[in-house]
């Protein structure tokens, strides 16, 4: 293949790959004041940068193909792993019928998440879906029954919340959490909690050092972070 047609196609395909990280940035939480989409964008900028100075060498180092098709090409290969840094997996989650509370995704060292959500709103998800989740889950009670229009998320910038709970045997458990609401009360956060200490599987918990801001105290507490 010539470096003409080669320039088009990977022009296109750098072009396509660039369209739809933006899109998909519209959905990734933001930081502070700060759009996910304003940050991301800003980090798309500097990874373009970036393939400029490494088709710049590449071009210094092979005459065969033109500096567009190099850049190009390290063009696609960093946003294909931006990509994947970007993925997050849409959870399924089964509630109890008439379920209402906060939902509570506990850290777990577990192969495969546990995703039917016990009666007290608690499941178990492993390391990576922890690390990975982003979107908003698929959300059904026990009969089947879309329960969509009352979830309500940690805000609008940032469906899940984070959280982390003091201690158990010394120990963090970090969660991901959302709330139910009534029917009556759809789309207003209502601020459930719940001593998770008391009503984890502690078998199942992957729990953490505290890091330097917690203060480890005899008394479990929660609290919600971003």
């Amino acid at each position: 293949m010539n470096d003409r047609k080669l320039k088009i196609i990977t022009g296109l395909l750098a072009a396509f790959l660039a369209i739809s990280l933006l899109v998909k940035l519209c959905y990734v939480p933001g930081g502070m004041i700060l759009s996910g989409l304003f940050l991301g964008s800003m980090l798309l900028v500097a990874i373009v940068l970036g393939c400029l100075v490494v088709a710049g060498i590449l071009r210094l180092v092979t005459k065969k193909y033109s500096f567009f098709t190099l850049f190009s090409v390290a063009t696609i290969i960093s946003f294909l792993v931006f990509h994947y840094k970007l993925y997050s997996p849409t959870l399924e989650i089964i509630v109890p019928k008439g379920f209402t509370g906060k939902v509570t995704l506990v850290l777990a060292n577990v192969d495969e998440n546990i995703l039917n959500i016990d009666s007290n709103g608690i499941g178990y998800i492993n390391q990576w879906t922890f690390e990975k989740t982003y979107t908003e889950p698929v959300v059904f009670d026990s009969d089947g029954n879309d329960i969509k229009e009352r979830l309500v998320g940690f805000n609008h910038s940032a469906f899940w919340g984070k959280g982390k709970v003091c201690c158990l045997q010394g120990k963090e458990i970090h969660t991901l959490n959302f709330e139910v609401v009534p029917s009556e009360k759809v789309g207003e956060m209502q601020y459930y909690s719940k001593d998770l200490t008391a009503l984890i599987d502690t078998a199942l918990v992957l729990t953490l050092e505290p890091d330097r801001y917690t203060r480890v105290q005899t008394e479990a507490f929660e609290t919600d972070i971003k």
